[in-house]
């Protein structure tokens, strides 16, 4: 049931009840509360009183990482609330199959299934509590005039969850958009519910902002939050254009509410409910792989769980002057990395998603969508929307020279290209600008 009491508190929390004078002490606390968690999470958990077996709760750093698929194996032991991974997948397939994702709970435990990549999703379970905690937390950090001030939410997304509709509560209003639906029925929706805030997967956005263009959607929103999916920068340019204001962006998946932009569009970790360790990838372009230790949550813990994506650590502190972490972007998923032959060693050199990204959208200011696909041939496929009156022929040749470019100053060999017709649409299947299909 939930509390709005508690509901209060965590918003007043988030927003700033609880501060930090220096990043020693916020890392001084975050330390406290990780080893109480462990402890509390150790004798509730069959799972990890044996993964963590003959560890203290001071040596949690050297805890073995999970992943998804060990997280995902381990369901049934791994939780503390005794749901099992049978039901949990029987109840979230019966709420895909209705689209009704009212009933999506056992136990008093919401249950909920990730959207993931390339079909590699998974469970979410969150009790009432963490609940509160969650949309208290998720307000004081994505609201545009604070909690007391009337909003109207527009949520587009795969599936919906008793989670996401827990914001829904005195002056806020808030539906959800299938994107399964057609997008004809969903901008009728947005024109007659006038939303003021906006939440939606950069790729449906891209699809609003030209309903915009065309006269079909009338308003503009007071703010645009990013989900679900990269925010690539053609994406972004072509949005902050449009509706002339920042593009925000939330980093949430299974694992936790991970990040959120502050008031300057800085994306931050959101550190005082989650420990992030970063395994860098390479330390001179700041890229790293994220080691996520949720001390919030207890229904499902997440200890030293091993996320799949690349993010760039910002390079200079933000000028709102938080303590959290601030993130020049999330580039996309380790898998998504692309691999050229070097010229003159023969090995295989890592090409970062984010190098192919900025290639492709320097080649031409004509380029409106895009997509860059590996196989595992090695050969790049490479698909692209571009405006009427520009020349098909001369945009592919200046994609070639910059990627050339980009193979020469990497000492690489380009892999051949071959250019084929852009045809993703926004639904089921998430947006990969840059992927790599190893079969």
């Amino acid at each position: 049931m939930s509390n709005p009491i508690r509901i209060v508190t965590h918003y007043a929390l988030a927003r700033g009840l609880r501060r930090w004078r220096t990043r020693t002490q916020l890392e001084r606390w975050q330390e406290r509360r990780i080893k109480r968690h462990v402890e509390q999470v150790r004798a509730q958990s069959p799972f990890y009183q044996k993964w963590w077996e003959g560890l203290n709760a001071s040596d949690w750093r050297q805890f073995p990482q999970i992943d998804k698929s060990i997280m995902m194996q381990h369901f049934d032991t791994l939780n503390t609330v005794g749901i099992s991974k049978e039901e949990a997948l029987i109840l979230v397939g019966e709420s895909e199959d209705t689209r009704d994702f009212k009933q999506s709970s056992i136990k008093g435990v919401t249950v909920g299934l990730s959207s993931g990549t390339s079909g590699n999703r998974g469970l979410f379970l969150v009790s009432d509590q963490e609940q509160d905690a969650w949309t208290g937390t998720v307000l004081a950090k994505l609201l545009p005039g604070g909690l007391w001030k009337p909003a109207k939410i527009a949520f587009f997304l795969r599936a919906n969850s008793n989670l996401y509709e827990s914001v829904k509560r005195g002056k806020l209003q808030f539906q959800y958009f299938d994107l399964l639906e057609h997008v004809d029925v969903l901008v009728e929706r947005m024109e007659e519910y006038q939303p003021t805030v906006w939440v939606a997967p950069p790729s449906m956005l891209r699809m609003l902002a030209d309903a915009y263009l065309q006269g079909r959607l009338t308003h503009v929103p007071d703010k645009i939050i990013s989900v679900a999916e990269v925010l690539d920068p053609l994406d972004r340019n072509v949005l902050e254009r449009v509706f002339r204001q920042t593009v925000h962006q939330v980093y949430q998946c299974t694992e936790g509410f991970l990040g959120a932009t502050c008031e300057y569009g800085t994306l931050h970790l959101n550190e005082d409910i989650v420990y992030i360790e970063k395994e860098y990838l390479d330390p001179a372009t700041r890229r790293f792989v994220p080691v996520i230790t949720d001390f919030s949550r207890t229904s499902q813990p997440i200890i030293r769980y091993r996320l799949n994506d690349i993010l760039t650590e910002a390079a200079e502190p933000c000028a709102c002057g938080s303590l959290f972490t601030a993130i020049e972007r999330i580039e996309g998923r380790c898998d998504d990395t692309l691999y050229f032959s070097h010229q003159h060693e023969g090995k295989a050199v890592s090409v970062f998603p984010d190098f192919i990204s900025r290639a492709v959208i320097a080649a031409s200011p004509a380029i409106e969508h895009y997509r860059v696909v590996q196989g595992g041939s090695g050969v790049l496929e490479v698909s692209m929307r571009i405006r009427e009156e520009a020349g098909q022929e001369q945009v592919q040749a200046a994609v070639l020279h910059e990627m050339g470019k980009l193979a020469d100053r990497l000492q690489c060999v380009l892999p051949e290209v071959h250019f084929v017709p852009y045809t993703y649409e926004p639904g089921i299947t998430k947006l990969r600008r840059v992927e790599r299909r190893v079969n």
